[in-house]
Formats: structure tokens, sequence, C-alpha cells
């Protein structure tokens, strides 16, 4: 299964940078690529901080995918 993540569609509809975003959740700029990439699993934590930042259950930012299947 891989994590399909809309944070990058959120982010550049609030008009903010990914070093801002980082800055708000308490996170590395570099951290915020990764998971816009999908190179990157959030914690839960992490993932509710930013589902937070932009109002939005984490459910709304984050989706499992299976490939295809």
């Amino acid at each position: 299964m891989a994590l399909v993540t809309k944070i990058k569609e959120f982010r550049e509809k609030a008009g903010i940078t990914q070093a801002d975003l980082a800055e708000k959740v308490g996170a590395r700029r570099e951290t915020i690529v990764h998971l816009e990439n999908g190179k990157y699993n959030p914690s839960l934590k992490l993932a509710m901080d930013i589902a937070r930042v932009f109002d939005v259950t984490v459910e709304e930012l984050f989706t499992f995918t299976d490939g295809g299947k």
C-alpha cells in the first residue's frame, strides 16, 4: 500500500510555502518536501498537526492506495 497525500494541494490553496508549513508544525522543510513527494510517512502527531493547520481531517489529507488493484 502507498500513502497518497494532498498536502501540496492544500498548502498551495492556503498560499503558504513549505518552509511556512514546516515552521507551523515544528518540522524541517525537507520533511514537508518528502511528505509531498510520497517519500516519507508521517507520524500520527505530525499528520494531525498538518491537518490542524489546514482545518481538515487527517483522512482528507492522507489516503492509502492499493497500487491499482
